[in-house]
């Protein structure tokens, strides 16, 4: 990352940690000035862009960013903070089944330090999506690597809920 590029992610950061600061329209104002200063289409400008709308509960301007930053093809986390939160936007929109395909889809794409994110929202689409046990089986699967015990009986009775066995 260049010095300009650190500058810049510094003031983005220090804008977001004083997000309760300001008023909807003026946090909004403030991140379309940073966004402005990327090259139009900046796949992070975009994502950045997506996020405040999100934040402000406007989330169908969000959902068409997200997918305009996603084309863009944003570097790092961002791309799969994108898809998490694309995915989070269209289950609130109703949306679910397209929620639930994006986020199956992501957790076969690579591992990192957000597959827990990817695993919880995919588990609050599911049980929209009237899939209440295979919801709780992926939240308790998740959770198994975290536990200091019990993981063996956790992940059997997580194997059993999509069986449809009794646990």
């Amino acid at each position: 990352m260049t010095a300009p590029e650190a500058r810049w992610e510094r003031r983005l950061e220090k804008l977001w940690a004083s997000f309760d600061d300001h008023e909807p329209d003026d946090f909004l104002r403030r991140i379309e000035t940073l966004a402005a200063e990327l090259p139009p289409g900046d796949a992070v400008a975009l994502y950045e862009l997506a996020s405040a709308h999100d934040a402000l509960d406007r989330e169908e301007e969000a959902a068409a960013l997200y997918r305009r930053s996603l084309a863009a093809d944003p570097p790092g986390g961002r791309r799969r903070r994108a898809v998490i939160q694309l995915a989070s936007t269209l289950r609130n929109l109703g949306r679910v089944e397209e929620s639930i395909t994006l986020l199956t889809a992501e957790r076969e794409t690579h591992s990192d330090e957000l597959d827990d994110a990817v695993t919880a929202f995919l588990s609050l689409a599911l049980v929209d999506a009237g899939r209440e046990r295979e919801a709780a089986a992926l939240a308790l699967t998740a959770l198994v690597p975290h536990l200091p015990e019990y993981r063996r009986s956790l992940t059997h009775y997580a194997r059993a809920l999509t069986a449809g066995e009794r646990t």
